[in-house]
């Protein structure tokens, strides 16, 4: 008889994981948010899509807070490039089974 292997509970993605130039920095972190607030944005389209009753109010408080973190990263990055400093970046995505 054949047991079949229990999937990982948990998963973990080294992302990023380096020094880089400040502009560099600045190119992968906005690339990330880029990703993340589009991913926002699409799904409150896909909500409503084909429902032409929904009156299209939802909370963009986690968009609003991103776009914002832009700002904020930005202005880092700028102060790094103009102190001449590299910046150590390293992102862990953890991923869990939720029951």
């Amino acid at each position: 008889m054949e047991t079949l292997e229990q999937p990982k509970a948990t998963q973990k993605i080294n992302l990023i994981d380096g020094v880089f130039t400040a502009s560099e920095a600045s190119d992968i972190i906005n690339s990330v948010l880029k990703v993340k607030i589009n991913f926002h944005k699409l799904s409150r389209i896909s909500i409503t899509e084909g429902n032409d009753k929904e009156e299209c109010t939802f909370d963009t408080g986690r968009i609003t807070e991103l776009i914002d973190e832009q700002q904020i990263a930005k202005e880092f990055f700028s102060q790094a490039r103009l102190n001449g400093k590299k910046l150590k970046i390293r992102s862990v995505i953890q991923i869990e089974i939720e029951d």
